[in-house]
């Protein structure tokens, strides 16, 4: 994971109490299909903190959509303490796991919310609130920007993270972007471990 030397340890430190967590309660409730410790600190955390290739994070608001057991919200704010991070799901348990994990980690300005995204989307206290919106394995491209867009304050920027292949997805997603003055800013592959991501970063005009 790439961050400054001096705070390797206390960062360690968080994933691996997150990781401990994460593997404790996924034997009670479905959190991740993947269980292996080794496999989750590259295919959750690494490729959670590949949101950096795309977006420098300091003190911006930020919400993951989606978030499941965190990912990419958490791993990004235990690199950079600074965001301010709202995390949503649809899943109650899910989302009692977060504020778990937030208040065991004492990670300040974070919260999770239980609802979905569609109908959050359209309350007066998130709408147009984020400078940046994150999400990961949630859904097709057109149907993402309906959910994720709406929250974005203008000149904010959505960050989606897809597999390798995005292109028909992006023809498709062209409409839904236009209704909700969104603009592909860039597209960036990369691989975290030996999985193959597209980052596209959308601006909201």
């Amino acid at each position: 994971m790439r961050v400054k030397a001096s705070f390797t340890s206390q960062l360690d430190k968080l994933f691996n109490l997150y990781l401990k967590e994460l593997i404790e309660w996924n034997k009670k409730f479905n959190l991740t299909a993947v269980t292996d410790p080794d496999e989750i600190r590259i295919r959750h955390f690494e490729d959670s903190l590949s949101v950096l290739q795309a977006i420098d994070l300091k003190d911006q608001k930020v919400l993951d959509v989606g978030a499941g057991a965190g990912f990419p919200g958490i791993p990004l704010k235990i690199v950079r303490p600074n965001i301010k991070l709202t995390l949503i799901d649809s899943t109650r348990k899910k989302v009692e796991f977060l504020n778990h994990i937030i208040k065991l980690l004492k990670l300040d300005h974070a919260e999770a919310i239980w609802g979905r995204a569609e109908v959050l989307g359209s309350d007066p206290k998130y709408k147009g609130k984020f400078d940046v919106v994150v999400s990961r394995a949630v859904a097709k491209l057109p149907l993402l920007i309906k959910y994720c867009l709406p929250f974005l304050r203008p000149g904010g920027v959505f960050v989606a993270m897809k597999q390798e292949n995005v292109e028909e997805e992006t023809k498709q997603a062209r409409n839904n972007l236009k209704k909700l003055k969104g603009k592909i800013k860039d597209l960036i592959k990369i691989k975290a471990g030996d999985i193959p991501r597209s980052l596209i970063v959308i601006g909201k005009i």
